[in-house]
């Protein structure tokens, strides 16, 4: 036997085999999170570890109806390619679809062997970096909900949804959910293994909430990722679409991305608490929520990344409407919790579900990094029932106005990346464009007749 054949990837072969798979489905996220992906034969799996899978950099500038938007690096230098490596420490069998397993891909730019300019999952090791220099370990908890709908040919999108049962608000079993859905999601994303504790039916006629456990912010995201990616497989496996949608229905609220946010230091300890400190919450606590704070605008343009996501947000929605804080208080931009002690943490509630969550989590942390470093307390903590603009600044209403925001807050951009943020700000703009002209059903139903 050579030495090549003992080789980590030849140990790994073996074991796939033994498994019974025969596929490996390397994956990657895009720029708004959509997963990318190619199944590569057991056999070549040796070839794509050595020399990567060619993809067209311009996936990272694809629209979701499948136009190329012109962004730098993309058409104008002859759509060049990138290169995706299977990490296989990410490597794991896929529940329900028999023979295959999956993996993430490290993506890089095959002209200077360095990460892609776009690359979400690079962008937040980068940020990581930067906490890690400030001996700072960021330890984060996502928290998502999605709508799951049936199919419905008589209906303009050809959905409906699942069920429209009313006041079944953090429910389980059949009282909200006639074929055990949740059930049946969680065993397999337990299969899955990617850190989901539990699960309950949300708000809204057709909404749910899968928690996943809180841990290292890179494992986080790339949890969150596959959670996301997974719960839309299996709602395709049985003829249904789940969507993350910020407010896919007028009639219904949102579906938020919720981070819960800490830090512990080289040996574990949170960073966060501090039982004499004002709220029992470290300086360095109250200086990263005094970054949050400061960069909630620009942060925006990626925790509510959509033209919908501002339909999610206003007063009386129980989504974030204003840039404020309080202590275990649900109507405002970052709750903190009741937990002190091991389990101090702040809860940003701007996202919606829609987000990347590497860029969420990115954008987040360099928030409060930049607020740690400037050492800057944040303002007193909202009491009673929040949505009072006399009380706290607006988020941005649309997204145009957080796009521009997050260009103006120069800090924030520098430390994101200034490549990253012109890709970023150059393929948003361009949906909001797309939209500005697109005729929507709700003008034809306002204008057409009377006018």
């Amino acid at each position: 036997m050579s030495a090549s054949d003992t080789s980590p990837v030849h140990r790994r072969m073996e074991q796939l085999a033994a498994a019974g798979i025969d596929v490996v489905r390397v994956t990657y996220p895009d720029l708004i999170g959509t997963e990318r992906a190619r199944d590569v034969l057991l056999d070549h799996l040796p070839s794509a570890c050595d020399h990567g899978l060619a993809f067209c950099r311009a996936v990272y500038h694809t629209s979701p109806q499948g136009d190329t938007v012109d962004v730098a690096g993309g058409l104008d230098a002859g759509l060049p390619d990138i290169c995706v490596t299977p990490d296989l420490d990410t490597l794991t069998a896929l529940p329900w679809e028999p023979g295959v397993a999956t993996c993430l891909g490290n993506v890089t730019d095959p002209a200077t062997g360095l990460p892609a300019p776009e690359s979400p999952r690079d962008l937040l090791r980068a940020v990581l970096d930067r906490c890690a220099e400030h001996g700072l370990r960021p330890v984060v908890g996502p928290e998502l909900e999605y709508f799951l709908c049936d199919e419905a040919p008589d209906r303009p999108q050809g959905w409906r949804r699942y069920s429209d049962a009313d006041g079944v608000v953090y429910t389980a079993g059949l009282r909200a959910d006639r074929d055990n859905h949740l059930l049946r999601t969680l065993r397999l994303l337990r299969d899955l293994d990617i850190g989901v504790s539990g699960g309950n039916h949300e708000y809204d006629g057709s909404q749910f909430e899968i928690n996943l456990t809180h841990g290292d912010a890179a494992r986080a995201a790339d949890r969150a990722f596959r959670f996301k990616s997974a719960i839309k497989e299996l709602a395709r496996k049985e003829g249904r679409l789940a969507t993350f949608m910020a407010k896919p229905f007028n009639d219904a609220g949102g579906s938020g991305f919720h981070l819960h946010l800490s830090c512990v230091d080289a040996e574990g300890a949170n960073v966060f608490a501090d039982p004499a400190a004002p709220y029992g919450l470290s300086a360095t606590a109250r200086h990263a929520l005094a970054g949050v704070l400061a960069h909630a605008p620009a942060l925006s343009a990626l925790a509510n990344p959509t033209v919908n996501s501002y339909k999610r947000i206003g007063p009386d929605t129980l989504a974030p409407w204003l840039i404020d804080w309080g202590l275990d208080n649900r109507s405002a931009m970052v709750r903190v919790p009741p937990e002190r002690g091991a389990g101090s943490r702040l809860e940003l509630r701007l996202g919606d579900a829609s987000a990347n969550p590497y860029l969420l989590i990115a954008a987040t942390l360099a928030a409060a990094l930049l607020g740690i470093l400037a050492r800057e307390e944040p303002p007193a903590p909202l009491e009673g029932y929040g949505y009072d603009a006399a009380r706290a600044e607006p988020l941005p209403a649309t997204l145009s106005a957080a796009l521009d925001a997050l260009e103006a807050d120069t800090a924030l951009t520098e430390t994101l990346g200034k490549d990253f943020t012109a890709s970023y700000l150059s393929y948003k703009r361009d949906e909001v464009t797309r939209f500005q002209r697109h005729v929507t059903d709700w003008e034809f139903t306002e204008y057409a007749y009377h006018l």
